[in-house]
C-alpha cells in the first residue's frame, strides 16, 4: 500500500460544545495544488492552523511522509506559511525578511545571499532587497511574504487567504503568478479561500467545506458537472432550482413531475430518494438551450420569457416556467433569439442528459 505524501486523518476539532471540524480526512498528492474552499466558520482555516502546529486537533492525526507531525512544535515542522495580512517586519528590508527564516536556521553566509537571490526572482522582485516595506505596494508586499515562506524550500506551503485584502485586478495578477510558481517549484501548496472563482483559477483539486465537514472533494469540472451535495451545488457555480415531485426512480436516475403537468426524465440523482418524495431540478444557466422549439423529449420545459439584459459578451435571460417558478438562462452573444426574443414569448428552455442534476428534499 501507498504512503500518502500528506494524510489529514480524521481530524475534529472542538471548543467546548462547539464543533469546528468532525472528520476531516485527506490525501494530498506530492506537488498538488489542494484548495479549501468554504464559507466562513466551515473550519478550513482551523484544519490548515492544526496543520501548521498552531492548534492542536482533539482527536486524529497529521502525517507527512508516513510520520506524525502532531508532536513536533509549529516552527519545527518546515512548512511554509503565508498569512492574509502580509506579517512583514516593517524595520528590515526586504532582503532581510526574506532571509529570516534561514538565519534562524543557522544557514551559513553565502547561502543566505544565494537563496534570497532566488526566491526574490522567483516571485519577481529580484534586486529588491535593500527596498523597505512601507515603500512598497500590497501586492508586492504580499510577494515578498511568499518568497520567505519559500526560501528554505519547504515541502508544503500552507497559505490562508492570501490575497483577500487586494483589490480584484491585483487580485488576479498575483492569482497567475501563484500558479506559475507552483508549476516552476513543484511545491505541494494547500490554500484556504471563500471565493469559488479563485479557487477554480488555482487549484488541481479543491475541497468544499461546510460546517465542519468535507463535502465532496474533487477536480473544479468534477465539483461544477457532479455536485454530490445541495450545498456544493449551490456553492460552486450558479444554478436554477426548480420544485417538482419524484415520479420514478431507476438506480441513480430519477424521473420529475411539476405543478403545471410538465416532466423531466432520466436525471442524475445525488443522495438516496423515493417515489413521490419531493425533489428539485438543478439547471446551470450556461447549459440550457433557449429555443422556440421544445428539445429531447424528457428534457425540455416551456417558459415564458420575462427580462433579457444585455452584458456585453452574453445575455442574461429571466424566463418563468407553468407553475410559477423562475429559471435563468445565459445566452452566448450572436445566439439567434438573443436579439430578437422579448418578455412575454413562448419559449423552451432545452437540456442535454448530463447537464441536470436531481436533489431531493428533505
Amino acid at each position: 500500500m501507498t504512503v500518502p505524501f500528506l494524510h489529514i486523518d480524521r481530524i475534529r476539532k472542538q471548543y467546548g460544545e462547539v464543533v469546528a471540524t468532525e472528520n476531516v480526512d485527506l490525501q494530498i498528492r506530492e506537488g498538488e495544488f489542494l484548495t479549501f474552499l468554504g464559507p466562513s466558520g466551515s473550519g478550513k482555516s482551523t484544519t490548515l492552523y492544526i496543520l501548521a502546529g498552531f492548534q492542536d486537533p482533539t482527536s486524529g492525526d497529521i502525517r507527512l511522509r508516513g510520520k506524525s507531525i502532531l508532536g513536533v512544535p509549529s516552527h519545527k515542522r518546515n512548512l511554509g506559511m503565508v498569512f492574509q495580512r502580509y506579517t512583514l517586519f516593517p524595520h528590515l528590508s526586504v532582503g532581510e525578511n526574506v532571509a529570516f527564516p534561514l538565519r534562524v536556521r543557522r544557514t551559513a553566509k553565502d547561502e543566505v545571499t544565494r537563496r534570497v537571490k532566488r526566491a526574490l526572482e522567483l516571485v519577481r522582485l529580484g534586486g529588491f532587497e535593500d527596498r523597505m516595506p512601507a515603500n512598497m505596494s500590497g501586492g508586492q508586499q504580499q510577494r515578498v511574504a511568499l518568497a520567505r515562506a519559500l526560501v528554505y524550500d519547504p515541502p508544503v506551503l500552507l497559505m490562508d487567504e492570501p490575497l483577500s485584502a487586494l483589490d480584484k485586478k491585483l487580485r488576479e495578477e498575483i492569482q497567475h503568478e501563484i500558479r506559475r510558481i507552483h508549476r516552476e517549484t513543484g511545491v505541494t501548496i494547500l490554500y484556504v479561500t471563500h471565493d469559488q472563482e479563485e479557487a477554480l483559477r488555482l487549484s488541481d483539486r479543491i475541497a468544499v467545506f461546510n460546517a465542519g465537514r468535507i463535502e465532496q472533494v474533487g477536480t473544479g469540472p468534477e465539483l461544477y458537472a457532479a455536485p454530490a451535495t445541495r450545498f456544493v451545488a449551490d456553492f460552486i457555480g450558479d444554478s436554477s432550482y426548480l420544485k417538482g415531485r419524484i415520479e420514478r426512480v431507476a438506480g441513480d436516475r430519477v424521473d420529475i413531475g411539476f405543478g403545471d403537468g410538465s416532466r423531466v426524465i432520466d436525471v442524475a440523482l445525488h443522495g438516496r430518494a423515493s417515489t413521490g418524495q419531493g425533489a428539485e431540478l438543478m439547471l446551470r444557466p450556461e447549459r440550457i438551450q433557449l429555443a422556440a422549439e421544445p428539445g429531447a423529449e424528457g428534457r425540455s420545459l416551456p417558459v415564458t420569457l420575462r427580462e433579457a439584459t444585455f452584458l456585453g459578451n452574453t445575455v442574461s435571460v429571466t424566463a418563468e416556467t407553468g407553475w410559477k417558478q423562475m429559471v435563468d438562462v445565459r445566452l452566448g452573444y450572436g445566439h439567434p433569439l438573443a436579439g430578437r426574443a422579448v418578455p412575454g414569448d413562448r419559449l423552451w428552455i432545452n437540456w442535454s442528459r448530463d447537464a441536470a442534476n436531481a436533489f431531493a428534499e428533505g
